[in-house]
């Protein structure tokens, strides 16, 4: 379904929160928590609010945020909005050569970091995700944690984008 601003600043918490659950990988806190930060000038203050709940929340909170997201190129069940952001990059269609780089990628980047891999795959390429697997697993761990938290906010402000409409 699809929001005017206008209308997501005249919700209850529990309707706003309901609307906005998908924008963050199972983490429907993070509108809740938002919410009363309304009334939101448009898109992008409700954007950036959200972004400063997942950036004040405790590191066992984003850390939660951070799990909540899909390997890359899995068959595993996903959320409706990454399988169709995985798709859209060609990851639901592997050849097996590929799906198996992914998954040993995937189970390397997890080994080392606790987490999966997450990057905003609508701006990428097959290619650029394999480079980036590759070389951000040079990263620190809070380096890292870092720039997946950056990653989730650009998923956000693109998931944002699909469901708030112009006024």
């Amino acid at each position: 379904m699809q929001y005017t601003i206008s209308q997501l600043n005249e919700m209850n918490q529990e309707a706003f929160t309901e609307a906005l659950a998908t924008i963050f990988e199972d983490s429907p806190w993070i509108p809740k928590n938002a919410w009363e930060k309304r009334p939101f000038a448009d898109i992008s203050a409700l954007h950036q609010s959200m972004v400063e709940v997942v950036q004040t929340a405790s590191k066992e909170q984003q850390l939660n945020l951070i799990c909540a997201h899909p390997d890359l190129g899995t068959k595993a069940k996903m959320a409706e909005a990454s399988v169709k952001e995985q798709a859209g990059v060609g990851l639901d269609r592997l050849t097996p050569e590929e799906f198996q780089r992914f998954q040993v990628l995937n189970q390397a980047y997890k080994d080392k970091f606790g987490f999966p891999f997450i990057i905003a795959v609508k701006n990428h390429t097959k290619d650029s995700i394999l480079a980036a697997f590759v070389e951000r697993t040079s990263n620190t761990k809070d380096a890292e944690m870092a720039q997946a938290l950056k990653e989730i906010a650009c998923i956000a402000k693109f998931r944002l984008e699909a469901i708030v409409l112009p006024e």
